[in-house]
């Protein structure tokens, strides 16, 4: 079961409090470790034994989204009260300046906790941001899609398609590369999380303006793409490049939008190699 913690932030009205639920294993410099919009902690699974064998590995559910609160009433889902959050909750943790990997949002998100000087090196697994608007509208086209799915579907039906392959499929080919690998648990479970995201429909409108600009010369950046990734196209890992020109740009051939199912030995290794 995952542990819990409450971190107390400032906003506009005085301070709040967040509860914020997390795994942590391992031991080692600390990692942290960040999913992305409508999925939770569990989707680092598949990488988590591997990297705990080197790392204080903590995946946190971000505000909204898995087992975690929604944010305090009045507190926008942008980047920089998200950065708060997780920088408060480093802090109840008693964890200064972890190293911090993410996928998709949680990608962004480490970008954003490297430009505030709140982590020692990044990892960004096809990390939001780096989109044209086109791309940006398809991404949210398809993500609402799977949304509405996700909650209009009844239960036994999600149980049903997550027993098979080709279930499995129709539930998260969008983000999987090789979707049929994933375990029916896992499939229903991160559908569940998906139809049940507090923080979902305000995460994505605030991400509607969000371009990521600014270089990180300071901190070590690893950004990595999965050659099969249908809902953040590779080629804007050359747009990343591009504003960070002092990134390593790993591509993570086979793999999909969610690459740490696709090949968990590869991703754990490009996980490894950019927080030392």
């Amino acid at each position: 079961m995952p542990q819990r913690i409450a971190c107390t932030i400032d906003t506009p009205a005085g301070p709040r409090t967040a509860s914020l639920a997390y795994e942590r294993r391992g031991a080692g410099e600390p990692l942290l470790l960040l999913h992305g919009i409508g999925h939770h902690w569990q989707a680092w699974e598949p990488v988590l034994g591997i990297l705990a064998a080197e790392r204080d590995v903590i995946a946190v559910d971000l505000p909204g989204f898995g087992a975690s609160d929604e944010l305090p009433e009045g507190c926008p889902y942008d980047l920089s009260t998200i950065g708060r959050v997780l920088g408060a909750f480093t802090g109840a943790l008693g964890v200064e300046r972890p190293h911090v990997a993410g996928n998709s949002l949680g990608g962004l998100l480490a970008l954003q906790l490297a430009k505030e000087g709140l982590v020692r090196s990044v990892t960004a697994l096809s990390p939001a941001g780096f989109w044209s608007e086109g791309e940006r509208r398809y991404a949210f086209v398809t993500l609402r899609a799977m949304r509405g799915a996700a909650r209009s579907m009844p239960l036994p039906v999600i149980e049903r398609l997550s027993r098979t392959p080709a279930g499995r499929t129709v539930l998260t080919g969008s983000i999987y590369a090789r979707p049929g690998r994933r375990s029916p648990e896992a499939v229903y479970a991160e559908t569940l999380a998906l139809r049940g995201a507090t923080g979902f429909r305000e995460t994505l409108d605030a991400g509607g303006s969000v371009r990521f600009r600014d270089d990180l010369p300071t901190v070590p950046v690893t950004v990595a793409w999965g050659s099969r990734d249908r809902l953040l196209p590779p080629r804007q890992g050359v747009r990343a490049k591009h504003t960070l020109p002092g990134a390593r740009l790993v591509r993570l051939p086979g793999c999909g939008h969610v690459p740490m199912n696709d090949d968990p030995a590869l991703v754990a290794r490009v996980v490894l190699d950019g927080s030392r």
